[in-house]
């Protein structure tokens, strides 16, 4: 296929995309016409339909796989398709990984490094919990393997909420070997469990976008939710452990204004809100730097709350 970092001003294309979004549009001249945005991994890309009742173009909708048929264009410096024919495609006509942004790692892989995370810790109660979930649950391991980290601030790609989990699990690990007075066993648990309300907070691609209850209740809530339904299915778990737990997943966001229903108030709290927050900000820092070969300062990042370039050497 015909991958949109490829293309060119001015040769015409013929191939499969992601339709992300088909509304109708009016021209000044009072004229209708259709903007999509056409996708797959590589990018996103501008389509114009400029005579939408033409009998080359089909029936479709928006997160159908299309085939797409016209030539490159540009305006105002980006690239455009100016589309003359558009069909709807059928399942086994395209390859969903060649239309989905998805981890550079190995899912397996990272899914097999968590799970000697689980094995690692020591504690009989914190490790049946983990089992239940990474384990016993097929379900949710499914889901946990596709879901995102985030809409679109960091790891938002197919894998990303896994890869996020095991980034914060390495940066916890580390810290429980350099400061003694954290508890492993506690620091680990909650890294791998601190972002599980993902899987329900958003939806499953190619749409990766709040589900009503993401909306309403957030991933938080969600994740204490889903802890506490497997801990009715271990009666003897301490309670006492159990609220440490839930805590580090309450407060792992660090401050109230940043969605934290508590702050941290125990020591493995703290480290978990430290690993997490490092992650996503060197995350969102190197998908910045992604988006181009420039060395020049890129602008200021809202999420970051400044203005960032790369390092000269």
């Amino acid at each position: 296929m015909k991958y949109i970092e490829e293309l060119r001003e001015g040769e015409r294309v013929n191939a499969i995309y992601l339709c992300k979004q088909r509304n109708v549009a009016t021209t000044k001249t009072g004229k209708e016409y259709e903007n999509l945005i056409l996708q797959d991994k590589t990018g996103q890309l501008d389509g114009k339909i400029w005579e939408p009742n033409s009998f080359g173009i089909g029936d479709f909708d928006a997160f159908d796989y299309v085939e797409v048929s016209g030539r490159v264009t540009s305006f105002n410096g980006a690239l455009q398709l100016s589309i003359e024919r558009a069909r709807k495609c059928d399942e086994g006509e395209y390859n969903e990984a060649d239309y989905l942004p998805v981890s550079t790692r190995n899912v397996e892989e990272m899914y097999a490094e968590l799970l000697k995370y689980v094995d690692s810790v020591t504690n009989a109660d914190l490790k049946a919990l983990l089992k239940k979930f990474f384990v016993e649950d097929e379900e949710f391991i499914r889901a946990f393997k596709q879901s995102s980290a985030a809409k679109s601030v960091h790891h938002g790609f197919v894998g990303g909420l896994l890869e996020h989990t095991i980034s914060v699990a390495n940066l916890c690990n580390a810290f429980a070997a350099n400061y003694q007075l954290l508890n492993r066993d506690l620091l680990i648990s909650a890294a791998l469990v601190h972002d599980m309300g993902k899987t329900k907070e958003f939806s499953k691609f190619p749409l990766n976008d709040y589900t009503d209850d993401g909306q309403l209740l957030g991933h938080i809530v969600m994740g204490i939710e889903m802890v506490n339904e497997k801990l009715s299915k271990l009666p003897d778990f301490p309670a006492k452990l159990a609220s440490e737990l839930k805590h580090c997943i309450l407060s792992h966001h660090g401050e109230y204004e940043y969605g934290a229903p508590k702050r941290p108030s125990i020591v493995e709290a703290f480290a978990l809100h430290f690993a997490d927050n490092m992650d996503a900000k060197m995350e969102t820092i190197k998908e910045m730097f992604e988006t181009t070969d420039s060395n020049d300062w890129l602008g200021f990042s809202r999420v970051l709350d400044t203005n960032i370039r790369k390092t000269s050497i």
